[in-house]
């Protein structure tokens, strides 16, 4: 009977005590193996886990890292920036004198030359021409010329008032050492815009003895040069230079005074301490004896 069961149970032909053992311990081999592997399944996911969160972590440490860099590194820099020019326009060269001072200065003058310009609202000149002729007594020759520069604010090249006292110092410079001239002075004037300065010399020329007046003054980002000249021909004596510059500083003082005003201001400041240079180049061409042309190269260039 026992044979039976073990051909129909398909055993070695062992003792079935043996088989039921030996089944055992297979059994216990497949669950030992069965648990190795599930052990090793289930150690994948943790590890895979572990990674996850180390790789995680090392994710948001650089970020963080990278966070910090990005604030503590400095801010892109702020765009340059320079003080808006004060002054926008310029007055009519022609009409920045009064009819009376006029007559102060040229007394014969009709009417004035407007120099030629591109752009009005930054450079303007007029100049007037009297002679007041006396015959055989002779007669008496007056040229005043007005010129006005004004500067924008550049951020490349600074502010208009910077770039308006760079040229005011030139301007001075250039007053003080014309070609020719003698007895040359210069001081400073008072009450004439943000600074101003008086250049007077004595020019002779083949009409002529010239005494010339020129006044350079700066009014924020404006510069005014005025150039006044007189002489006497035909055997009348020469002008005063003291009344020439006295003229001369009233009427500069007057321009200036149409700048402001035309920029909706009134008093246009006061001289500064600060060192200048100038504008009038040279005394322009001595006139003619008929006073066709005009005795100081100085202010007509400037338009």
């Amino acid at each position: 009977m026992q044979r039976a069961v073990e051909r129909d149970l398909g055993a070695p032909p062992t003792p079935f005590g043996q088989w039921g053992r030996d089944r055992r311990d297979q059994r216990e081999l497949r669950v030992r193996g069965l648990r190795r592997i599930l052990v090793g399944a289930a150690a994948v996911p943790v590890m895979l886990v572990a990674a996850g969160c180390s790789s995680d972590s090392g994710s948001e440490d650089k970020a963080a890292d990278s966070s910090t860099k990005s604030s503590a590194s400095p801010s892109e820099s702020p765009s340059p920036t320079v003080q808006a020019a004060v002054y926008k326009s310029l007055p009519e060269p022609c009409k920045v004198l009064a009819k009376k001072t006029l007559e102060d200065l040229v007394p014969e003058a009709k009417s004035g030359k407007k120099g030629t310009s591109d752009d009005a609202s930054t450079r303007g000149s007029c100049s007037w021409s009297s002679l007041d002729s006396n015959g055989v007594k002779g007669s008496q020759f007056r040229w005043l010329s007005v010129s006005m520069l004004r500067f924008e604010s550049d951020v490349t090249r600074g502010s208009g008032a910077k770039l308006a006292q760079d040229y005011f110092e030139t301007q001075v410079q250039d007053a003080r050492s014309v070609s020719g001239a003698k007895n040359t002075k210069s001081e400073p004037v008072a009450g004439v815009g943000d600074e101003a300065t008086a250049v007077r010399y004595d020019l002779k020329k083949k009409e002529g003895s010239f005494k010339q007046e020129t006044v350079v003054a700066r009014a924020e980002n404006v510069v005014v040069t005025l150039d006044y000249n007189g002489a006497g021909f035909a055997g009348e004596k020469a002008p005063s230079a003291d009344t020439l510059n006295k003229l001369a500083q009233k009427a500069a003082k007057e321009v200036v005074a149409a700048v402001a005003k035309q920029n909706g201001g009134g008093d246009a400041g006061t001289p500064s301490s600060a060192p200048s240079k100038s504008a009038s180049k040279s005394p322009s061409k001595s006139p003619s004896k008929s006073a066709s042309s005009s005795p100081s190269k100085s202010a007509a260039k400037k338009s």
